[in-house]
């Protein structure tokens, strides 16, 4: 509905609020500053637009519990639910991604790491880099620090990664953070040695799977074998293992990330039924970035948005479904955003106001060189130094978390000043990437109305609420499951004990 075609309007009982018409409904969406959200029917929005609520009406009791009414209007409640929304601005950078190789043994027809061959020795970070770096990280103002191994494929050079964990731990007596480890791999380095390591250190492991075995090995080639196979087989063992400690397999178990190509998207229910079978109880859906070797092979993989929302669709409707049935599975980007509206922000860095480069995370590349993010890395490795603010032989961590590129990213990514977002009804629950704006318009703030991601952001936004407006007691049961947050205290590493 536009308030272009209402016959009058009277704004002088409504509290602030921002409006969007719902695809493929007849109602409109209310959210106002701090995140209240009311679905309305078109006739509700004419009466709340026009000023025409009914006094003592259900509908006048709605807009006020939900404080979209100026006469009601609870301004502290505001106050205090939006400082908690922002409650990430009081800390530092809390993870810490170190790219300890960029050698891979597979072949990604998308990677955005720009991997490099096997025998380019000189692309592994070496142990007196990796010290500096956690010297770096344990200077965080946060008290919470996740170091996460990355490349290439980290268990390539596997001896710095133990050497971070030994080193990490012991310069933890004295810091005293709660510390965690995760490694994203493609698993196909893991032997029985290396795993016990792992699983003992409490490192917190996430793959890639593609979808079916066919899929997979098309887009992640590996010579002399099939990625998918392997992977699988690793996923599985891990799993088995976490039941053999005693640990609740639906909060423990191996998380894996999909690419999305345009050979994924016909295939959503095949890609659901292989996360499901492997036992991996998330699936994230994620679309490709324009990074790394993406600039080469798009033309193979890239899609229209459109078609990603209805394959988007598709997968999660059969997700649903799924767990109507008994079967545990949910898609992270609903979880993310689900937890934004129903719960509370989970401080997910990449989709956050402001966004989390520099502020909420540091990449710390095998040379030394560290960069606002994961992305800002992707960048220079493809020869963009744009995001690069330090070096670990010679910054302090204030020049580092200080730097003018982080400070220009926060402002970038500030929903509230960002010309389309700030009128935009998904404003209090969404976020945007300054990296991929610089890749794709030349410009930290990007151009929302022609970006990807924002129409991704807004399309599953969309998807969402129009379910949430249905109100299905079976959806919103699993939408409230999907909302859980419950931690996982077995990935804490021991302070006193280093």
């Amino acid at each position: 509905m536009n308030l272009s075609q209402l016959p009058k309007l009277d704004t002088s009982t409504q509290a602030f609020f921002r409006f969007r018409s719902l695809p493929n409904t007849k109602t409109v969406l209310l959210t106002g500053l701090e995140g209240n959200y009311l679905v309305l029917k078109d006739d509700e929005f004419a009466r709340f637009a026009q000023g025409a609520v009914e006094k003592g009406s259900p509908l006048e009791k709605r807009l006020s519990d939900a404080n979209f009414l100026r006469a009601t209007f609870d301004t502290q409640k505001a106050a205090d639910k939006w400082h908690d929304r922002r409650r990430f601005l009081d800390y530092g950078p809390n993870l810490h991604i170190l790219v300890v190789t960029l050698r891979c043994n597979e072949s990604c027809i998308y990677c955005h790491a720009s991997r490099a061959n096997m025998d380019a020795v000189q692309t592994d970070m070496s142990k007196e880099t990796a010290e500096k770096a956690v010297d770096l990280i344990m200077q965080s103002t946060n008290p919470n620090v996740t170091i996460e191994f990355q490349g290439g494929e980290p268990m390539v050079n596997f001896p710095v990664v133990k050497h971070v964990i030994e080193y990490a731990r012991e310069k933890n007596k004295a810091a005293k953070k709660q510390l965690e480890f995760t490694m994203v791999s493609n698993l196909s380095l893991f032997d029985d040695e290396k795993l016990k390591f792992l699983l003992e250190n409490k490192v917190q492991i996430c793959t890639s799977i593609d979808g079916p075995a066919h899929l997979h090995d098309k887009q992640r080639k590996m010579p002399g074998g099939s990625a998918h196979q392997t992977a699988a087989h690793w996923i599985k063992k891990i799993n088995q293992a976490y039941e053999t400690m005693g640990l609740d397999t639906t909060l423990y178990h191996v998380e894996a990330l999909l690419t999305t190509t345009r050979d994924t998207l016909p295939l959503w229910k095949e890609v659901v039924d292989t996360y499901a079978e492997l036992g991996c109880r998330a699936l994230f859906l994620r679309p490709v970035d324009p990074f790394g070797w993406m600039e080469k092979t798009a033309q193979r993989v890239e899609y229209p948005r459109a078609e990603y929302m209805e394959f988007y669709r598709n997968a999660v409707d059969y997700m649903l479904e799924l767990n109507r049935k008994g079967t545990q599975i949910l898609e992270r980007f609903a979880s993310i955003f689900l937890t934004k509206i129903l719960v509370d922000d989970p401080n997910f860095l990449d989709i956050r106001s402001p966004a989390g480069p520099g502020i909420g995370q540091l990449g710390y590349n095998y040379d030394g060189k560290i960069v606002t993010c994961d992305e800002g890395r992707m960048l220079y490795e493809g020869g963009d130094p744009s995001f690069v603010i330090g070096d670990v032989r010679t910054s302090t961590y204030r020049q580092i978390v200080g730097h003018e590129t982080v400070r220009a990213m926060a402002i970038a990514s500030n929903l509230d000043q960002q010309p389309d977002c700030v009128n935009c009804t998904y404003n209090p629950y969404c976020g945007t990437q300054t990296t991929h704006h610089h890749k794709n318009f030349g410009s930290i703030f990007g151009r929302m109305r022609e970006s990807t991601l924002c129409a991704v952001h807004k399309g599953i936004q969309d998807y969402l609420f129009e379910r949430i407006g249905q109100d299905d007691p079976a959806v919103m049961d699993v939408f409230t499951k999907w909302t859980t947050v419950r931690p996982r205290d077995h990935f804490l590493q021991d302070a006193a004990k280093g």
